[in-house]
């Protein structure tokens, strides 16, 4: 990772959680945890990822369950993604101080998702500028009260301690460069697909992509935005020139553009399942039993999401 990183390899955060509101006993707990279980681990120079946990957010896996990355420049460090919860977010503050001393300047975050936001407020003693796409903010507007709501049922009142919902105050209108210091990476907003707010980050010195939930492997993606969009963008998704990604959920890295055939071959079946059923005048409650079905091997969490999924590409599909 070139002459100021302290530790190449895994690197574990631990930390002493400055400038977050949680009780002496929670944060010790905290530090235990993390200390055993948050690694950075470096795939390429100058690049590190943290791989999330193919589950559910609950809490005995602190929400850790998206891959999130950090870029190392010359002059500054960005951070792709800052995790589900506050006590993730600051673990990744801490692995990233135990490699470089460089300023954090930008904290990205790929889309709306809770799993990839929650740990953003970690960041604040940093002062990062927060980048995201240009309907970040509308959809944090729509989503954001609900989200803090609802994920206290499933991550409990300690881990939901601090986290804030913090829209970008740089956004991302089509593509735009973010320097750090004579390494620049290559920002891109995509339209409907996984969301309507899915960022990409193209680290074109390693030849490294962070896709977001625009990619899954092993975990069944989750669609929350247009299986259309999403399947007219592939190609354009498989031409960034990159070498390895780093998936939203699943191996990280994996090969590119090898990586995105699992996904092509699930929404496609999802969409002919979907379509013939639409054909053959099955009701929605039917279809979405049985769309798919074919793919349940290939993935975790088929049963979590794949009627939901359905139930989204009927919608669209009815009106194609």
């Amino acid at each position: 990772m070139g002459a100021d990183p302290t530790r190449r390899g895994i690197v574990t955060g631990v930390g002493a959680m400055s400038g977050i509101a949680l009780s002496g006993a929670f944060a010790r707990r905290v530090r235990a945890a993390t200390k055993a279980e948050f690694a950075l681990r470096e795939i390429a120079d100058g690049v590190l990822a943290f791989q999330g946990v193919d589950e559910l957010m609950h809490p005995e896996n602190r929400g850790a369950i998206c891959n999130l990355g950090v870029v190392v420049g010359p002059e500054a460090v960005a951070v792709i993604d800052s995790g589900g919860s506050l006590v993730e977010g600051q673990a990744l503050v801490d692995a990233i101080a135990a490699v470089t001393a460089r300023p954090v300047r930008y904290l990205i975050n790929t889309h709306v998702h809770p799993d990839h936001i929650f740990g953003n407020a970690a960041f604040r003693p940093l002062g990062p500028t927060i980048v995201g796409h240009r309907n970040l903010p509308a959809a944090l507007e729509a989503r954001g009260e609900y989200y803090l709501r609802s994920y206290r049922e499933q991550l409990g009142d300690e881990l939901m301690q601090g986290i804030e919902i913090m829209p970008p105050t740089l956004l991302v209108e089509d593509t735009l460069e973010l320097d750090l210091g004579g390494r620049t990476l290559r920002l891109k907003a995509w339209d409907a697909a996984h969301t309507d707010n899915d960022l990409t980050v193209l680290d074109p010195a390693s030849g490294t992509l962070f896709a977001g939930d625009l990619v899954f492997l092993g975990h069944l993606p989750t669609l929350d935005g247009s299986l259309l969009g999403w399947l007219r963008q592939m190609d354009a998704l498989a031409g960034i020139e990159a070498v390895r990604v780093v998936p939203g959920h699943g191996p990280a890295p994996t090969g590119w553009p090898d990586a995105l055939d699992p996904e092509r071959r699930y929404f496609e079946v999802l969409a002919a399942d979907v379509r013939k059923a639409i054909r053959d005048g099955a009701p929605l409650a039917k279809a979405v039993r049985t769309a798919g079905r074919s793919e349940a091997a290939n993935w975790t969490l088929f049963d979590d999401y794949n009627e939901r999924n359905a139930t989204v590409a009927y919608a669209e599909l009815e009106w194609e």
